[in-house]
């Protein structure tokens, strides 16, 4: 065998490897650390099929997806330096902004919060209003998270005040179900599949329903945007092409969960994530799916929305002075949708 052909064959892997390896030292950082608070929530299924149909590997990434029990603590590991970026609720970038925090949002899963607010029948037979939630338990995913933000703006316009009820964290799964079932807690603001299951077996009472995009436009007072990934305006500055290929990811799977059937979602979320009754998490896919983005573009009014219901309870945030434009970007989706026009 010639020195020319051994020295070929010798080469084959490498250069098969190439395109691969060119890939990845495009991106500034291909290895990520992402948080995310109840990922087996319909709020945050976009990130689940991305994961799951491999659209992050697509984009020469390496994610590594670390869930917790509510968003806060979400954003608290990414504040605390050991997440990268954030699939949470979009009203922390304001929030943060308020607190001398520079966080950006940069693609949208959810056009409506899917949260639901709900009352326990077997502790609150006789429940009217929301003002009889005074010195009642509410769980939330967890205290601080955007579940508890909306029972706080619930009870606002019913001229409650946080302090006059107990907030608990129940986490998203069956720990909630059963909280509810069991009478540890007198009402519940949640998301499915956690809602449709109480449902099903007739231990909630809906009060406020933000999986219905009308109805979340009315009880916000204007779109009000929901899931989403965000991150450090100095992580975006450092590290465009990454954030872009994670944008390019979920944009992708945004248009792929609003093309897909009941059937398809079954098939591709983990068992886990069904708390063991697939007709539930059908019924729940089916509730979820018009709140969720078609495309993972921001609406222009969306972050005076959220800025609107968190001065609402919270004065801190009523006398900020806010630059809104800072909180989020449509500029990488635009490159993504162009990337991938059908998903």
């Amino acid at each position: 065998m010639s020195l020319r052909r051994r020295t070929l064959i010798a080469a084959t892997p490498a250069l098969l490897a190439a395109p691969a390896l060119l890939h990845a030292q495009a991106l500034e950082k291909p290895k990520l650390t992402l948080a995310v608070g109840g990922k087996n929530l319909l709020y945050y299924l976009p990130l689940t099929i991305a994961e799951q149909l491999g659209y992050f590997k697509a984009e020469g990434l390496e994610v590594q997806i670390v869930d917790f029990a509510g968003g806060s603590q979400a954003l608290r590991a990414l504040i605390g330096g050991s997440a990268d970026v954030v699939s949470g609720a979009f009203e922390h970038t304001v929030n943060m902004q308020a607190k001398g925090q520079r966080l950006r949002a940069v693609v949208l899963m959810g056009r409506a919060p899917q949260i639901v607010l709900g009352v326990n029948p077997k502790t609150m037979p006789n429940f009217k209003t929301v003002a009889d939630l005074k010195g009642k338990k509410i769980g939330v995913t967890a205290p601080g998270s955007s579940t508890n933000v909306m029972a706080n703006f619930v009870l606002a316009k019913a001229g409650l005040k946080p302090g006059d009820v107990s907030i608990i964290g129940v986490g998203a799964g069956n720990g909630a179900v059963a909280a509810m079932r069991s009478g540890q807690i007198d009402a519940i603001s949640n998301l499915d599949p956690v809602i449709s299951l109480l449902q099903r077996s007739n231990d909630l009472k809906i009060v406020s329903d933000t999986r219905i995009v009308a109805e979340a436009d009315k009880v916000f007072g204007g779109p009000m945007p929901a899931g989403c990934l965000y991150l450090p305006q100095t992580f975006i500055d450092k590290h465009p092409r990454t954030v872009q290929a994670l944008v390019n990811a979920i944009v992708r799977a945004d248009k792929w969960v609003q093309a897909a059937g009941p059937g398809e979602i079954i098939k591709t979320v983990p068992e886990s994530y069904l708390l063991g009754d697939r007709a539930v998490y059908i019924d729940a896919f089916l509730a979820a799916k018009g709140a969720l983005s078609p495309d993972g573009m921001f609406p222009e009014a969306g972050p005076e929305t959220a800025r609107r219901a968190l001065a609402s309870i919270d004065a801190e945030i009523a006398k900020a002075a806010l630059d809104l434009k800072a909180v989020y970007t449509n500029d990488f989706v635009k490159v993504a949708n162009s990337k991938y026009p059908k998903g």
